[in-house]
């Protein structure tokens, strides 16, 4: 029992769990606009989301602790080593186009932990994107959306229609609601000036809102003309389960209530959506 809790410890922590979900939304967008399947991108996002992901989380602690690391994080450094010779493969694999596109989410990445802004415009010392006031959860959705989105729209050139734009909205507002639970367990730890949604609206307004944002996000499902009654059925599903999630979220919440089952429900919305082929 000890060795699968560090093994399930190290799958969360060195951001599989997330990568996963990356490339579930990268998926279920090639479904959506009826994309054939695409390994190279979908692995290109995998090893990706692992490399940038490790960066911004282990970037201020590998520079500043690098001599008395933990062997956990020594190996979390190797693996994303590793995933990031991967990404690097897979990522040749993708147009020019395409890579220019990438680039620009590459500097946003490294932006978001490297400090480099004037100092009026933080809360705190790290002078980086994660510690401007309020732009983080905007920032992470909109990192989101562009990766699940549209790379695979730009790869395969699909033209940008009022499908494309929908399903990017809602892509936009789902990943904003995956992130309050998130928000709200943090309540203990974020510094007041940070400004996140729970600290400003409180924890029952951000879940009420939440809820308007799952609400939006399935009406507009009916206006994507490849949608069928069995996609929309399916996002109902997500939707309650995102709900449920959201309204049982707390300060207390339990360790891997956001860190597994909140971040695995893009895994479960994928899972749920290729039944219409098998």
């Amino acid at each position: 029992m000890k060795v699968f809790k560090q093994v399930f410890n190290f799958y969360i922590d060195s951001s599989i769990h997330v990568a996963l979900s990356a490339v579930s939304l990268s998926w279920i967008t090639l479904l959506d606009l009826q994309i054939p399947l695409d390994l190279n991108l979908l692995f290109f996002v995998f090893f990706a989301s692992i490399t940038g992901y490790n960066f911004v989380k282990y970037f201020g602690i590998a520079k500043f602790h690098h001599r008395s690391l933990t062997n956990k994080l020594k190996m979390i450094q190797i693996f994303s080593f590793f995933c990031f010779i991967l990404m690097g493969y897979f990522g040749l694999q993708l147009s020019l186009r395409t890579l220019y596109y990438i680039g620009g989410f590459g500097l946003v990445t490294f932006l978001y932990a490297i400090p480099f802004l004037p100092k009026r415009f933080f809360i705190d010392q790290e002078k980086n994107l994660r510690s401007v006031v309020g732009l983080k959860i905007y920032l992470i959705a909109l990192v989101w959306m562009g990766v699940t989105v549209f790379l695979p729209v730009i790869e395969h050139q699909i033209h940008v229609d009022q499908s494309v734009i929908i399903i990017a909205l809602q892509r936009f507002l789902i990943v904003l609601v995956l992130m309050l639970p998130f928000e709200i367990r943090d309540l203990r730890y974020d510094s007041l000036r940070l400004s996140t949604v729970p600290q400003q609206i409180g924890v029952k307004l951000t879940k009420i809102i939440g809820t308007v944002l799952l609400f939006v996000t399935l009406f507009l499902n009916y206006f994507i003309k490849t949608s069928s009654d069995f996609t929309r059925g399916v996002l109902l599903v997500i939707i309650l389960i995102l709900f449920l999630l959201l309204i049982t979220s707390n300060k207390e919440q339990g360790k891997y209530h956001s860190a597994f089952w909140v971040e695995g429900v893009p895994v479960f919305w994928l899972l749920l959506r290729l039944l219409e082929y098998y």
